[in-house]
């Protein structure tokens, strides 16, 4: 934590605290939320935080617990801890850019702290990342590694799965990779590329096969970021839940921001794996097993 904390201070970034409890969420068909009487617990600070930056904010950042309903196993907790961070007037790049250098910050903090003399050592084993980091297309990606067609596992909503089974255990292998220009039917908040409007500027940051960040250049076009959540509104109405609603306030505060870049990586995943453990449960203070 205090790793983290000295590299954006250093930077200018502000520390903000925002609800965990909410009564109005972000629509992703992808993340169910834990609900909370008549609310929801947060999935992500993302509604509140972009609202800042809309309110004038310019680099923000913060450490908080989230919550995702059925996440559980080596990798998943349904209670985790996120750090995110947005930079108004940037785009997809400066967050590529920020991840490498905030990578390697830790990894020099944590060698250099005297309370961790008796930890494992060398942190991050297995991987170097003072290498130059690969970025590879997730067109590429699925011609390299995929059994079928990206274009079929949109097709036939195989995508998750044929991701998880056949690219990921590729990907950041040795050193980090950044999987980047997703589908735009795979960025709901992320906005199209200038010259290549089916894809978005998305990217999901990997190291030996464990996706530890996503991030992307945020759509700021109120209309189109409606439609968007009304899609993805109707496909939640089919599965989990038929009680959600509109988020308006973030939408009005939407039109406000000029443009923004934002991430949000799991410190959980990055603790595991900086002391080269396999199960997320051996890194948290208490995992869900400890209260029974």
């Amino acid at each position: 934590m205090s790793s983290l904390r000295s590299f954006f201070a250093a930077r200018g970034f502000l520390e903000v605290d925002t609800p965990i409890r909410q009564p109005v969420i972000i629509p992703e068909r992808n993340i169910e939320p834990l609900r909370s009487g008549d609310a929801f617990l947060q999935t992500s600070p993302e509604l509140s935080m972009k609202r800042l930056l809309a309110q004038g904010c310019s680099k923000i950042f913060q450490i908080c617990p989230c919550f995702r309903k059925n996440e559980k196993g080596r990798r998943h907790l349904e209670e985790f801890t996120m750090l995110e961070w947005y930079h108004s007037g940037e785009n997809y790049q400066k967050l590529m850019e920020d991840c490498e250098h905030l990578l390697r910050h830790v990894l020099r903090e944590l060698s250099a702290a005297d309370a961790l003399e008796d930890a494992v050592a060398p942190f991050f084993p297995g991987y170097d990342l003072q290498k130059d980091w690969e970025k590879i297309t997730v067109k590429e990606a699925f011609q390299r590694y995929s059994p079928c067609s990206l274009q079929q596992s949109l097709s036939d909503n195989s995508f998750d799965e044929i991701l998880v089974e056949y690219v990921e255990p590729h990907l950041g292998m040795g050193s980090p990779a950044f999987l980047i220009d997703y589908p735009l039917e795979l960025g709901s908040l992320a906005r199209a590329k200038a010259d290549n409007p089916h894809v978005v500027e998305r990217f999901e940051l990997y190291l030996g096969g464990v996706e530890l960040a996503n991030g992307f250049t945020e759509l700021t076009d109120e209309g189109e970021q409606r439609r968007r959540f009304c899609q993805e509104l109707k496909e939640i109405e089919n599965s989990w839940g038929p009680d959600l609603v509109m988020p308006e306030r973030f939408l009005f505060d939407l039109g406000r921001l000029q443009g923004a870049a934002g991430i949000a990586l799991g410190v959980d995943r990055l603790l595991m794996l900086a002391l080269g453990i396999d199960d997320i449960n051996d890194v948290v203070t208490f995992s869900p097993a400890d209260f029974f």
